[in-house]
């Protein structure tokens, strides 16, 4: 992708929608997106990085902004931040979409358990586990079934969000 491409007005704007659209939905869903047991919807958004790589930064500002309103501070705008920071940046690598759920499941149970286990004092392995069910949930069967049957199945849809990868590349890595 060439550097004129991700600066231009048009990919600029897609990607201010996609941090405030990741910010406002964690913060209007505040009771499930912080907490224990977490279904941060926002999530869904991460699997915008298998289509284009470009989307990563928007999403890690996005969280950021989200995390500033954590009840546990500092702590989660750092690492809550990098535990997506980690899902996200190698997403558009993997060649399969359900691979690539698996980065913010695993990245986000293991990070925002201990996150957890530091703030609440609450067992380690119970907080790794909600966080990544929640993940789960949300990125990996909501995400996945929402990218497969609405983006995949309309190439329109996939010029929307400018995805790089074709159709045909993007169907035959299931």
């Amino acid at each position: 992708m060439w550097k004129k491409e991700i600066f231009n007005v048009k990919n600029l704007t897609r990607l201010a929608l996609v941090a405030a659209m990741y910010t406002a939905l964690t913060i209007a869903l505040w009771f499930m997106s912080y907490g224990g047991v977490q279904y941060r919807i926002a999530e869904v958004l991460v699997l915008l990085c298998f289509y284009r790589k470009d989307y990563a930064p928007a999403l890690i500002v996005g969280c950021l902004i989200a995390n500033m309103f954590s009840e546990m501070g500092l702590m989660d705008i750092v690492f809550g931040t990098l535990a997506t920071a980690i899902a996200v940046i190698p997403m558009y690598h993997v060649k399969n979409i359900y691979l690539a759920a698996l980065l913010p499941i695993v990245s986000n149970g293991i990070i925002v358990g201990i996150e957890l286990t530091i703030a609440f004092g609450t067992p380690l392995w119970i907080n790794m586990l909600t966080v990544a069910f929640g993940e789960f949930v949300v990125v990996g069967i909501l995400g996945v079934a929402v990218f497969k049957l609405i983006f995949e199945k309309r190439p329109a849809m996939l010029r929307l969000i400018g995805s790089t990868r074709g159709t045909q590349k993007v169907n035959e890595s299931v």
